[in-house]
């Protein structure tokens, strides 16, 4: 049994299962009211530290607790290790600290077969987008199955291709990983982050060239697909670290936003 261990547990989230709920618990108790759409067929989250945009990311998984998807697919940019193409995780679980969540390690292998830009990097077993959803998938989507895959230097035309191929499946549901601006004042990263919050909710593939997201290649991906299945956006939340930090001279930008019909 392989499993990808947790490692950014105790950092960006905590590696206390009571600590997470209590998370979880105070998120909820502070959750505004969502028009939420009739089927939901991605969101798109932030992957900072939970004190920072867990908040964010929750008011996008509340929204879908009530679906059971076979699979969540988890796309998310690399950080650390560069990659040409994507990294499909091939381990049997995924380590939480609410309990291991099963990979669909037959379903990722054969996304490698079918995709030549698409792999096996063990390096990637290291990044923090796609591994600081797993604890909300296990708390929302219990029974779900996960696929990974992290990416790097991709055309997000080949990205979308792929989102699409995968939405043709009703059992699938898609995570779209990314922060938006980095450190700039919070006047300017309001700026950069409005216009890719433009580019979700006016589905303007053009706008993404006015923004700034570390995961904007996946962002654009979906967009594109939503225009290419006629989805529906909204956007849930916006916020800076300055919310937390109090210091607006040097923020990092978060939302959240649903897809659907």
């Amino acid at each position: 049994m392989s499993i990808r261990k947790a490692v950014v547990s105790g950092s960006f989230y905590p590696n206390d299962k009571k600590e997470i709920l209590e998370y979880f618990n105070q998120f909820n108790s502070l959750k505004k009211d969502i028009e939420n759409f009739e089927d939901v067929k991605a969101i798109i989250v932030p992957h900072a530290g939970y004190i920072y945009s867990g908040y964010t990311a929750n008011l996008a998984y509340s929204c879908i607790k009530k679906q059971k998807p076979k699979r969540v697919i988890v796309i998310g940019p690399s950080h650390r290790v560069y990659l040409k193409g994507g990294s499909v995780s091939l381990y049997d679980e995924y380590e939480t600290p609410l309990g291991n969540i099963q990979i669909d390690k037959t379903f990722s292998e054969n996304l490698i077969e079918k995709y030549d830009f698409l792999d096996f990097n063990i390096e990637c077993e290291f990044e923090h987008s796609t591994e600081t959803q797993m604890p909300f998938i296990k708390y929302y989507l219990k029974d779900s199955l996960v696929v990974e895959i992290v990416y790097g230097d991709i055309d997000f035309n080949d990205l979308s291709e792929l989102i699409d191929n995968l939405l043709e499946d009703d059992n699938n549901f898609i995570v779209i990983s990314t922060d938006l601006s980095h450190f700039h004042s919070e006047s300017e990263a309001n700026k950069f982050d409005n216009n890719c919050m433009n580019a979700i909710k006016n589905k303007d593939l053009n706008l993404f060239d006015y923004g700034e997201a570390c995961g904007k290649v996946g962002v654009k991906a979906m967009i594109k697909s939503s225009i290419n299945k006629n989805y529906k956006t909204q956007i849930l939340d916006y916020c800076t670290s300055a919310k937390i930090t109090g210091d607006k001279s040097r923020v990092v930008g978060y939302t959240s936003a649903l897809i659907g019909v």
